[in-house]
């Protein structure tokens, strides 16, 4: 019994040493920066989001960050997003792709960045390196260089402003107009963005139904270049297409 009880004491000293150093904890004291450092952070996303009820938009993405800590609250998709919109019988209006992408929330603004391409129910194309779409105005524009593929030619310019399902457009500053090549599906070498300088600020806007023909011919000012508001020749061909008529400018309408 006497030997016991040496052997009890020391069994439970040790178990109480243990249960101290359990006990202890150590705490990092450190400041976040909500500006950089993420509230949250979603990899593989896939979400649709509605309004009034509604689906309007399905994301996919492959990783999306949340700052609502920041001094502007904003959700960012630095590695691509495919958005798209849909009607009220959830037909898809238009589909979005870039190369990333941020929404600001209290604006309710996009801005889309890199390799922005746009399909509308018309199946036209829009290429251009940045988008911002106003959904509190209910409008998309952008102030880069624009190309814009219809079914009977190709427009390029600086300068764009449309409707949110892409059908009622403007063309700010044309610097082309390019016909269909009959050998491809476009001229002048398919969805590749070719920028121009534009040399003047005139606005077309852009219609579906065919362009008109004139037989007022360009007249390049004496010792410069033609104004990049005519037609441009066609690739393969030596003589420059016929111009194309100058349009009022489209109002815009939901």
């Amino acid at each position: 019994m006497r030997q016991l009880l040496p052997s009890v004491v020391f069994l439970i000293t040790i178990m109480a040493v243990t249960a101290c150093q359990e006990e202890k904890k150590e705490f990092l004291s450190g400041r976040i920066d909500p500006e950089t450092f993420p509230t949250m952070m979603t990899r593989d996303v896939e979400t649709l989001i509605s309004d009034s009820g509604i689906t309007r938009y399905r994301i996919i993405s492959p990783l999306w960050l949340v700052f609502d800590e920041a001094k502007v609250p904003h959700w960012r998709f630095p590695d691509g997003l495919n958005l798209e919109k849909f009607d009220d019988l959830m037909r898809r209006e238009a589909t979005v792709r870039c190369d990333s992408a941020t929404y600001f929330k209290l604006e309710e603004l996009w801005r889309l960045d890199g390799n922005v391409r746009i399909a509308n129910v018309a199946k036209e194309k829009f290429l251009t390196n940045q988008l911002f779409w106003d959904q509190q105005n209910h409008k998309i524009y952008s102030d880069s260089f624009i190309h814009i593929e219809k079914s009977d030619r190709i427009i390029e310019g600086y300068g764009f402003v449309s409707d949110e399902q892409m059908t009622n457009y403007t063309v700010n500053n044309v610097s082309g107009i390019f016909p269909v090549n009959d050998d491809g599906p476009m001229a002048g070498g398919g969805s590749q963005l070719r920028d121009s300088s534009a040399t003047d600020t005139a606005s077309v806007p852009v219609v579906r139904t065919p362009p008109q023909r004139t037989s007022e011919k360009p007249r390049p000012s004496a010792g410069a270049s033609q104004n990049t508001n005519q037609l441009m020749a066609a690739p393969g061909s030596r003589e420059p297409a016929e111009p194309q008529p100058k349009r009022p400018v489209t109002s815009l309408g939901r």
